[in-house]
């Protein structure tokens, strides 16, 4: 006769197999995700808060459905195979509707505002992200069925060992060898071999293979259609490519070559009058040009800086295959004395020797963080300790129409300010696209003027600027002042705030609204609350604010997100397991344990804070790794004490999983839409301290009661 303690303990260990499995899934689906809305969204970094937000919430959906169906219908082992396999089969499915909703939902080529943009990302997660938490208390309760006194912490713990080697996989291994669907389908190859180990362990081998085989087609079509699901909706894709950077697509359509980054085109064919603008706006200023540094680059430029003669052309660009792509299609033509520099412009900035007669910033609108390091403070003061006495910066923004809004008069006040800080001229030039022509020496307006007593040949210029161009044009823009305009700094990103407002006022909104609208769902949610899960929202609101900022500030500094977010993932998932093992092994009051956690907490972010203040620069990148995994230690630890508080039992357990995914949920939207942009990097840091503050002072209250 089968021995029924056997069985439970099999049951048991099969169980938590597939729950390891299913996190490693489910965090490489994540970061999938991640990367496939930024390349969706135009890489709008406040696009992974959002995408965070909502796989969070859905989870906590899922994980409430999951114990409140429970007492309708009875857990089984049977079921939980059912609902992985289908976890994974919804996959590629998932990954595919983020790729072709758009195409239903928004005008080809407009701009998405956030209402949109939220319902869109809330939309396209919903069914996978909802399977996700419901998986994971239903395993919690299979296990229970099998052995009632089975403790949640090992549910939890293993559940994280799964989402950090998932997040480590990606991070070190898929990131670099495979395509998004092919990335997909590794990836749930354990967890299929997981479900197939407990079908035979249940005697339920064959359906459970047979299934199994169902998930690898819908991953396989997955991956056989990738490519298709990329195709533009106008002209044909030439190649795409997963850089470290983000997704590189090249498209032609009838004689124009275009290359697009995270979707936004960065350089096209037939772009004479921008390669005109960008180039002579800035170097007919100089009587001699011997040496030019070009941030980014425009399609035709270097043909044209080539007809100053100059001796050097220094070339930096980040991302290499960017770089290549734009030569290899002719965009970039190879001139005499161009040194291509692979590096990030602004550490390029801060350690080399060279001086240079011209800077050329032709990077991206500053509408993320990575382009917003390149029009703050700090850059614009590099950019003049490598300029000669007589150098000219050159950079510009999206061109303004003939009524200038409220919002794109503030940008244009903010970045006159910043820039008026190294330079003692600041002068703008409306064209397709308004130009800042910094110096310290006078600038002259008369670009076609110019240019014809330097006998320089211009196709666009020559024959258009002095129409389109007008005095009047050019009086407007140059009165856009704002007394008292506060600079944009690396801390402060103020230019980031008005995106934000931007993207709200495509709605006709603002950001208040939703930020007022947020904090009432969140005070209710939290009147329903014991103080032993309120801890653990605080928590759950502290890491993700905590993973937020690094995202935000690795952003800052560094300049490459896209390829890092795996390694931050990591990081912080790595640091849950030994917090939560820890809590485990080590005898000490529960409530005496989540003081001194917060504790922990609070001086970690500050020591963070301190660091990013102080170093800037030159804090390294482990640093925030190490930060990461240290904040979520302390978390981790934290989790199995609330569970000993409140008895361990199914309905407290789940009421634990859900407050620390709805604490993470709301710390994730907070941080991103309203702390950073208002505050700053080392004011949200502060708000993340005082709300630990408040969780302090609830369980010293509930100690002396």
């Amino acid at each position: 006769m089968p021995d029924p303690a056997a069985e439970s303990v099999a049951g048991s260990k099969g169980v938590l197999t597939l729950i390891v499995a299913t996190g490693i899934a489910t965090v490489v689906t994540q970061l999938l995700t991640i990367r496939e809305f930024l390349t969706q969204l135009q890489g709008n970094e406040f696009v992974i808060a959002l995408i965070l937000f909502n796989w969070l919430v859905w989870g906590g959906l899922g994980t409430l459905a999951a114990h409140r169906l429970s007492r309708v219908f009875t857990p089984g082992r049977q079921g939980l195979m059912g609902l992985s396999l289908m976890l994974a089969a919804l996959a590629p499915l998932h990954l595919m509707a983020i790729r072709l909703l758009p195409r239903w939902l928004f005008t080809a080529g407009t701009s998405v505002g956030f209402y949109p943009g939220f319902g869109y990302s809330f939309l396209a997660s919903g069914p996978y992200s909802l399977m996700v938490g419901f998986v994971l208390v239903y395993s919690l309760l299979v296990i229970r069925r099998c052995d009632p006194a089975f403790p949640a912490t090992r549910v939890y713990l293993a559940d994280n060992a799964g989402d950090v080697a998932g997040a480590a996989l990606f991070a070190f291994l898929l990131v670099y060898l495979a395509t998004p669907f092919q990335a997909l389908a590794l990836a749930h190859v354990g967890l299929m071999i997981a479900v197939a180990l407990l079908g035979r362990a249940i005697g339920a081998g064959g359906v459970a293979w047979l299934a199994a085989i169902g998930a690898v087609v819908v991953l396989g079509a997955g991956v056989a259609t990738e490519t298709a699901s990329l195709r533009p909706l106008t002209g044909d894709l030439v190649l795409w490519r997963e850089s470290p950077y983000g997704r590189l697509a090249v498209v032609k359509d009838a004689e124009q070559v275009t290359v697009f980054e995270d979707g936004v085109p960065a350089a096209f064919t037939h772009d004479r009058a921008g390669a005109e603008e960008a180039v002579h706006y800035a170097l007919v200023q100089l009587d001699q040009v011997r040496r030019v540094l070009i941030i980014g680059a425009e399609a035709g430029m270097m043909a044209e800086a080539a007809k100053y003669r100059p001796e050097a052309v220094d070339w930096v660009e980040i991302n290499p295959d960017s770089a290549e792509l734009m030569q290899g299609f002719g965009l970039i033509e190879p001139i005499a004395g161009l040194n291509l520099i692979l590096t990030d412009a602004r550490r390029f900035l801060a350690k080399t020797p060279n001086r240079y007669d011209a800077i050329i910033v032709t990077v991206a609108e500053p509408a993320t963080f990575q382009a917003n390091r390149f029009f703050t403070d700090r850059f614009f003061q590099l950019a003049r300790s490598h300029l000669s006495d007589q150098g000219v910066l050159g950079f510009s923004i999206r061109a303004v129409d003939n009524y200038i809004s409220d919002t794109q008069r503030d940008k244009i006040a903010i970045l006159r300010a910043t820039a008026g800080r190294h330079f003692d001229q600041v002068r703008l030039i409306p064209g397709t696209r308004l130009y800042f022509i910094c110096a310290n020496r006078p600038v002259d307006t008369g670009i076609a003027r110019r240019l014809a007593g330097r006998d320089i040949a211009t196709d666009y210029l020559a024959g258009y600027f002095d129409g389109n161009v007008t005095a009047g044009r050019i009086a407007e823009v140059n009165a856009v002042m704002a007394a008292g305009t506060r600079p944009n700094t690396d801390f402060e990103p103020r230019l980031m705030r008005m995106v934000l407002a931007q993207w709200f006022e495509m709605f006709g909104a603002t950001p208040w609204t939703f930020i007022l609208g947020l904090s009432v769902v969140t005070l209710i949610y939290l009147l329903t609350l014991p103080r032993e899960n309120f801890v653990l929202f605080s928590t759950g609101f502290g890491l993700m604010g905590c993973q937020i900022l690094v995202i935000f500030a690795f952003q800052v500094f560094f300049g490459y997100i896209y390829l890092q977010i795996g390694m931050i993932v990591t990081a912080f998932l790595a640091g849950l397991f030994p917090g939560a093992l820890m809590a485990g092994r080590i005898r000490i009051d529960a409530r005496c344990g989540l003081i001194l956690c917060d504790l922990a907490l609070i001086l970690l972010t500050a020591a963070f804070a301190l660091g990013l203040s102080v170093a800037a620069d030159h804090l390294p990148a482990w640093a925030y790794l190490a930060f990461g995994f240290a904040a979520a230690m302390v978390c981790g630890f934290q989790f199995p004490l609330v569970l000993g508080l409140g008895g361990d039992k199914d309905g407290s357990a789940t009421r634990a999983f859900s407050a620390d995914l709805m604490g993470a949920a709301a710390g994730t939207l907070v941080t991103s839409v309203a702390l950073v942009p208002y505050s700053g990097l080392l004011g949200a840091a502060a708000g993340i301290i005082g709300l630990k503050c408040l969780s302090l002072l609830v369980m010293g209250v509930r100690r002396q009661g």
